[in-house]
C-alpha cells in the first residue's frame, strides 16, 4: 500500500519583508515491484530453446518431436501456400521491372509479359473501380506513372523465381512465388505473396529459431512450422489467404531471411508434418515453456515437466526472468482502485512455485476482480503466465493447490 504524503502551505514572518511560502515537498517515489516467473510465450507444444537443449543431449529430431508432440505421427504436406503480407500497406502491389516480369489477369487467367524499357523502374496493381484494377508503370526519367490496362477483377505479378516488393518506405523486399493483389476489405488492394511450402519455409524457419543451433533442432522447426502451415491451409476456407507473416501466425521474412543452415534443414525433412488422426496438427511452439509443457485443448498438447528447457549448454535466457513493475501499472492492470491484496488462487501444478497462473483474486478500494493468468501476463505485459510477485506487502501472493 502505498503512503499518502500531505504537505501544507506553511508561512514564516521574517522581520523585514513580506511572507515567504515554503515549496511543497516533493511527492513521494512510486513503489517498485518485482516479479519473477518463467518461460516465454503459452508454453503449448515445442519449447523452442528446449528443441536446442533436446539436440544438444543427442536427440534426434523425430525423439525432439515426439516428446513435445506426444500421440502424433509422421505425415506428408506439400503444395502451395498464401500468405498474407501486412508490411505492405501502400494502396496497391508495385514491384520492380525486371526482366520475364509477367502478369496474370486472374479472372480470365491470362498471362502478359509486361514490356520493358530502360527507363521503367517499377510496376503496380493497383484498385480501380468496385471490384478492378487498373496496371501502371513507372517512368523514372519523368517521376510520372503510365497506365498500361485496366482488369475487371485482381491481378498478381509473377515469371522472376524471385521479385521485389517496394514497401511504403521505398525500400525492397524480395519474395519467391508470385504476388497477388486481393480485395480483402476496404478502399486499399492487400498483398499475397503465393509460393510452394518448402520456399515459404525458407523464410519463416530462420526468422522463428536460432541459424546457430545443432541441425536436429532446426529441423524439429522446420517439421513444426511445416505442420501448423498446412493445418492453416486446411481451414482458411473461401478466404483469399491462408496464414499472415507476423507473430500472429508465423514470423516470415521472405527471399531475404534465408540462410544455409536453415535451408539445409528444411531440405533434410522435405515434407514432413505431423499428424493426428490423418490431419495436420496445430503444431504450436513457444520460445521456452520455463519447464514444463502447457495443456491445451487437443490430446497432444499435455502438461509435463520438461528437462530440455534448460539444459545445460542451451543458454536459454527465457528459462527464468525478473521484471519490475509500478504501483501505477498494477492498479491500471487490476482495475479496482488501491490495492489492499493480490492472490494467486490457482495454478497448473507442474514446476517450480506450483507452475503457470491460471487464476488471480485482486482486492482493492474499488472491489474484488478476478482475472486469468493469461489475462495478468497480457496487462502487465509479462513473458508468460507462469510469475510471482516476489518479497512485496500487501502485495505478498501465496500458492494455493490447483484445483
Amino acid at each position: 500500500m502505498r503512503r499518502l504524503v500531505c504537505a501544507g502551505l506553511v508561512l514564516a514572518v521574517l522581520p523585514s519583508g513580506p511572507a515567504v511560502a515554503r515549496e511543497p515537498d516533493p511527492p513521494e517515489p512510486e513503489a517498485v515491484h518485482t516479479i519473477t516467473g518463467r518461460g516465454f510465450g503459452h508454453g503449448r507444444g515445442m519449447s523452442q530453446f528446449g528443441a536446442q537443449g533436446a539436440a544438444l543431449a543427442g536427440r534426434s529430431v523425430q525423439q525432439i518431436l515426439d516428446f513435445y508432440y506426444p500421440g502424433t505421427t509422421t505425415g506428408e504436406a506439400t503444395g502451395t501456400v498464401r500468405i498474407r503480407l501486412t508490411r505492405d500497406t501502400t494502396d496497391g502491389v508495385r514491384v520492380v521491372a525486371a526482366t520475364g516480369l509477367k502478369l496474370r489477369d486472374l479472372r480470365a487467367n491470362q498471362v502478359h509479359q509486361l514490356p520493358t524499357a530502360p527507363t521503367r523502374s517499377q510496376w503496380s496493381i493497383d484498385p480501380h473501380g468496385q471490384h478492378g484494377t487498373r496496371v501502371r508503370s513507372f517512368d523514372a526519367k519523368t517521376r510520372k506513372w503510365a497506365l498500361w490496362r485496366t482488369l475487371p477483377g485482381m491481378a498478381q505479378f509473377e515469371g522472376p523465381a524471385v521479385i521485389a516488393l517496394v514497401m511504403p518506405s521505398g525500400a525492397q523486399a524480395r519474395y519467391r512465388g508470385v504476388l497477388r493483389s486481393i480485395d480483402a476489405a476496404g478502399a486499399h488492394l492487400d498483398t499475397v505473396n503465393a509460393l510452394p511450402m518448402e520456399s515459404y519455409l525458407r523464410g519463416v524457419v530462420p526468422r522463428e529459431a536460432i541459424v546457430s543451433w545443432r541441425p536436429a533442432a532446426l529441423q524439429a522447426q522446420a517439421v513444426a512450422a511445416r505442420t501448423y502451415a498446412a493445418y492453416h491451409r486446411k481451414r482458411s476456407g473461401k478466404r483469399a489467404y491462408d496464414l499472415c507473416d507476423t507473430i500472429a501466425c508465423q514470423v516470415y521474412g521472405g527471399h531475404g531471411s534465408e540462410k544455409p543452415a536453415t535451408n539445409k534443414a528444411i531440405a533434410a525433412t522435405a515434407g514432413q508434418v505431423r499428424l493426428y488422426r490423418n490431419s495436420p496438427i496445430i503444431a504450436e511452439f513457444s520460445s521456452s515453456n520455463g519447464g514444463a509443457t502447457a495443456a491445451g485443448p487437443v490430446p497432444y498438447q499435455v502438461a509435463k515437466l520438461d528437462g530440455w528447457d534448460a539444459y545445460p549448454g542451451n543458454k536459454n535466457p527465457n528459462a527464468s526472468w525478473t521484471v519490475t513493475r509500478t504501483s501505477a501499472q498494477l492498479r491500471a492492470a487490476f482495475g479496482v482502485g488501491a490495492l489492499s491484496s493480490v492472490r494467486v488462487t490457482s495454478r497448473t501444478g507442474f514446476g517450480p512455485a506450483g507452475g503457470r497462473v491460471l487464476r488471480v483474486v485482486a482486492v482493492g478500494a474499488a472491489g474484488t476482480r478476478t482475472l486469468t493468468g493469461d489475462q495478468v501476463r497480457s496487462k502487465l505485459k509479462l513473458k508468460s503466465a507462469w510469475f510471482t510477485f516476489a518479497g512485496v506487502r500487501p502485495l505478498d501472493m501465496p500458492t494455493a493447490p490447483p484445483e
